[in-house]
This record gives C-alpha cells, structure tokens and sequence, in this order.
C-alpha cells in the first residue's frame, strides 16, 4: 500500500495517464505497465503469475481472434463497394450521419460490437470522402456499445450474463438507456460531422458495382459480400454455440479464402492495436479486486464511468459472481460506459487501427463529449422509467 491504495492500482493508472499523454507511443506503455504490474505480483507478492494468465486464454484469443478476423472482415466489406453506394441509401444532410449511427446500433445487436463498429468506419470513410472527425469516431463506438448492451449476443459482457442465467429479457431493458444515449449522441455528432464535412450527395462519378441491367449484382461483387456475410455469421455462431466468436469467425476467414484471397495485409496492420488492448486488459486483470461495493445503482452508475478505463469484461464477472444487480442497467453501464474513452471498449480499440487519429485522448473526449452526456440521460431515463430492481438471487443460482 502506498497512501492506503495498493501498488498494482498506482501502476496501472500510471500506465493509463501514459496512454492518455503518449498515445503515440501506447503500445510500449501498454507492455511496459503489463510487466512492471506482473514483475511486481511475483517478486513482492509470490503470484502464481503463470497459472493466472493461462486462466485468461480464452478471453486472449478471443481478443486476438476479433479484432484481427475483423479487420479482414471490413477489408472484404469495402472491396464489395457496397459502401460506395451508401449515399444513395443516406439522407444527403446532417441526418445522413444520423442514419448511418442508427444503422450501426441495429448491427450491434446482432453482430459483435467490435464488427458493427469497423463495418461503420468503412462506410464513414467513404461517405465522408475520408475525412471523418474524432468526434464522429467516438460516436460510432458509441453506438455500437450502444446496440450491444441490450443484446445477449451484441457484446461480451451481455452474453457472460445470459450463460450466468439472466434472462435475455432483463438484458433488453438496457435498450431503453440506450436509445436515449444514441438519440444525443446521433443528432450532436451527426452536426459536427457535417460542418466537419459534408455527406456526398451521390456516389463519385465512375464509382459503381458491376451489375445486370435488373440489378443483379455481379459474381465478385456477390461473393465479396457473402464472405463478410460468412464472416459475421461465423462469429455469432461461435458465440451462441461454443461462446468462442473468433473460432468462427476464423473458420467463415479460412473457407471464405476459397473464393478470394484472404487479404493478410489488414492483420498485419491491426496487430498493434490489439496487442495494446491484451497488454491493458491482461494488466487489468491483475488488480486486486476480490469484489466491488454493494450494488446499487450509485455503485452501477459510477461503473460505466469506471469501464471507460478499466476492462468491462471482469467488472462484469465480478458483478455476476456478487449477484444482486439490476443486469439490464448494468448491461448498460458497462457496456455503453468503455465508449467514453477510445481504449475503454475493444470496438474503440478497433476503430482506431483504421483512424489512428482517434488515438488522442484528449481529441476524443473534447469533441465526443456528448457521449457522456448520453450516458448519463440514458441511465436516469431508465432508472426513473423502470426504477432499480436488482436480482435477490446471484446470477450463477448460488
């Protein structure tokens, strides 16, 4: 202890305000806190170090699995030029931008966060001519996590509750924060973003897909968007079958290199990106934490601001091992919470490896400050719509 607050918490913050300074150089501040916080368990403390991060395989893999897999899932969804034909689909306005964050809320329903956060960066980029603010980035994220904290298999932490036993439906009151959340978040970013730059009216000239006069879609255009089609249907399969989403969506990557070649390069470019977010989830990982306060939604509340910096994935196994939470606003807190800061929720993690601009902490937070903004209009309509009612009996059944 050093001022009564135990040495693992001070070397993990550290390593945070290094990443929120230096964020070009998060990577290697990200290892170097993973290992002074490890070295620091097992010299001083005699911590099965070891037997603790083969504990954490699955949860590395998945990590691993996700973000690499779906940085050549939104290689392939680009290649398809689908995305090139969007603004034919978006309003021409403002509410362009709008539209496109909603649409990206109801993928993350379905899909991982992680995917339906890349998946409207590819559109973001070529709707916007490239030029996307961070502002608008951090609102992508949000609405992901947004989409996600209702849906038993729109985020991590809400599939960890339904496999504990909460009920799907208890989950779902999540949404009612979260359509509050994306509706500030939506219409203040979609506003930047167009005095930003503007949406394109109509596709550019030249730009379309190879298509029948009936509008049949040509063979490769077809089989682009079916293999990001297999991709995503892969990932959802692994989670609802074998709770593993990167073994499926690794196996849909490998059989949809049948049809084209499996573009590595996009790997390549994402590995740093997802080796910082191992280091800090496995550095969080390490922290003392034998349980968190008494639930209530004062504890639920302060959470999601807490998740904006800290691993929502064992903060959620904590609560679900204490019980007696009210999950629906938890699923929201946690879940919508990481998207405060751009290294608080994978998908801000993965985003970024396309726009390494989103990388500044500062940049993110003074022009995405409506997404705490939304989270805490989201948290108060649903608490004073449904109130607090936590589960008397944990999770688990014990």
């Amino acid at each position: 202890m050093i001022a009564g607050i135990p040495v693992e918490f001070i070397l993990f913050a550290l390593t945070l305000l290094g990443v929120a300074v230096l964020h070009r150089h998060n990577l290697p501040i990200a290892l170097a806190g993973l290992a002074a916080i490890g070295a620091y368990k097992w010299l001083a403390q005699d911590y099965a170090l070891a037997l603790h991060f083969l504990h954490e395989w699955k949860l590395v893999l998945n990590l691993l699995g996700l973000l690499l897999g779906f940085a050549i899932l939104a290689k392939h969804f680009e290649d398809s030029g689908v995305p090139d034909l969007m603004p034919r689909i978006l309003p021409d306005d403002w509410k362009g931008g709008f539209v496109l964050l909603i649409l990206v809320a109801l993928m993350s329903t379905f899909l991982d966060n992680i995917a339906a956060a890349i998946l409207g960066g590819v559109v973001a980029r070529k709707v916007f001519n490239g030029r996307v603010s961070v502002g608008y980035l951090a609102a992508i994220v949000a609405a992901s996590n947004a989409g996600g904290a209702g849906s038993v298999v729109g985020d991590t932490t809400t599939t960890m509750m339904w496999i504990a036993g909460v009920p799907a439906l208890h989950v779902a009151d999540a949404f009612i924060a979260s359509s509050v959340a994306l509706l500030v978040v939506g219409v203040f970013a979609s506003r930047a973003q167009h005095r930003y730059q503007p949406i394109q009216a109509d596709p550019r000239s030249g730009v379309h897909v190879d298509a029948e006069e009936l509008g049949i879609l040509s063979v490769v255009v077809l089989t682009r968007v079916l293999v990001a089609g297999l991709i995503i249907g892969g990932a959802v399969a692994g989670n609802v079958l074998v709770d593993f989403p990167a073994l499926g969506a690794w196996i849909a990557v490998l059989i949809g290199g049948l049809f084209h070649p499996i573009p590595w390069a996009e790997a390549k470019n994402a590995w740093k990106g997802t080796l910082f977010l191992i280091a800090l989830v496995l550095a969080a990982s390490l922290m003392p934490v034998a349980a968190l306060p008494l639930p209530s939604w004062h504890t639920t509340l302060g959470l999601g601001f807490v998740s904006a910096v800290f691993d929502n994935i064992p903060l959620t196994a904590l609560a679900l091992k204490q019980g007696g939470y009210d999950w629906g606003m938890l699923a929201f807190a946690v879940g919508y919470g990481g998207s405060m800061i751009w290294f608080g929720s994978s998908a801000g993690v993965a985003i970024c490896n396309g726009f390494p601009e989103a990388k500044n902490t500062w940049q993110w937070i003074r022009q995405g400050w409506f997404v705490p903004v939304g989270y805490v209009l989201g948290f108060f309509v649903l608490l004073a719509l449904l109130g607090w009612h936590p589960d008397a009996l944990k999770a688990t059944g014990a």
